[in-house]
């Protein structure tokens, strides 16, 4: 074991206190955002910033869940997160796969076309003019499929099955498996922490989208999370304080907060999970050797 000197200690040591003051200065504004959530209006104007409540009550989570749609909201959300993201991987896998075979014909042509996606699109309007000549306006699988693949994370597993030695695929299909069997009992094991980071970009990526649905989706009821909490503040912005005041409602302040933990909270639940995979699946993916 190596003995540190008194200089290092005491380096490694103002480090430690370095990143332990900048986590909490980045962990303030969403301890303030959950505890304004949860204290009563007169205690918020009373004391200005609050990180402790000196009392509780759940009244704006209970008027973001009766009144303003979230239920409906979040159903829409889960389903696009969890079909989407497993319909995304299996895509961009399908994809990568045989795309990381130099032997492929076509294979440069075919990753020219890929790459030029990432800097060039087709535009806003002739995007909505097809998705509404298929018919997928007002569907919930306007949220998925015109984003079934990324071009990005497409590279990146092509290029994490690239890394992989071909000898395990050869002696494989010596054993007589075929493509796909190499791919689903060899080549997906070995991959899972690329596999892991994709899902984890796919998935935030579905959490956290609220345009697309703005711009394809009339229906109230198949609004995702991110349009309905964009609904409530554009309509707290628009109520002035003397109007609650006198409608008795709850501070719609603490509503605005209560609906932002409501949004944010289940993907922090899942991250944590998935970090260990994080760097690993984006190195091993995006470094040659």
């Amino acid at each position: 074991m190596v003995k540190l000197t008194i200089g290092e200690k005491a380096w490694q040591s103002t480090v430690y206190f370095i990143l332990i003051v900048l986590s909490l200065l980045c962990l303030l504004p969403f301890l303030y955002v959950v505890a304004v959530s949860v204290t009563p209006e007169s205690e918020v104007l009373r004391r200005g910033i609050v990180i402790i409540p000196e009392s509780f009550t759940f009244a704006a989570y209970k008027e973001v869940f009766v009144s303003n749609g979230i239920g409906q909201a979040y159903k829409i959300t889960l389903f696009r997160t969890i079909v989407g993201t497993a319909l995304n991987v299996f895509f961009t896998v399908i994809a990568a796969y045989p795309l990381s075979k130099k032997y492929l014909p076509g294979r440069s042509t075919f990753l020219l076309f890929i790459v030029f996606t990432m800097m060039f699109s087709g535009g806003l309007i002739p995007t909505y003019l097809l998705i509404r000549s298929l018919g997928m306006l007002n569907s919930p699988w306007v949220l998925i499929v015109p984003h079934l693949i990324s071009a990005f994370n497409l590279v990146i597993i092509k290029g994490f099955f690239e890394q992989l030695p071909a000898e395990i695929e050869e002696s494989a299909r010596v054993d007589g498996a075929s493509e796909l069997q190499s791919l689903w009992k060899i080549i997906l094991p070995l991959s899972m922490p690329v596999l892991a980071t994709i899902s984890l970009f796919y998935a935030v990526g579905h959490w956290n989208s609220y345009f697309d649905a703005i711009v394809y989706i009339n229906d109230a009821n198949l609004m995702p999370l991110q349009v309905v909490l964009r609904n409530i503040l554009l309509n707290i912005a628009n109520q002035s304080a003397e109007s609650m005041a006198n409608t008795g409602t709850v501070s719609q302040f603490a509503v605005q907060m209560a609906a932002v933990v409501v949004t944010t909270v289940p993907i922090l639940i899942v991250y944590p999970f998935m970090q260990k995979h994080f760097t690993k699946g984006m190195l091993m993916g995006s470094i040659k050797g």
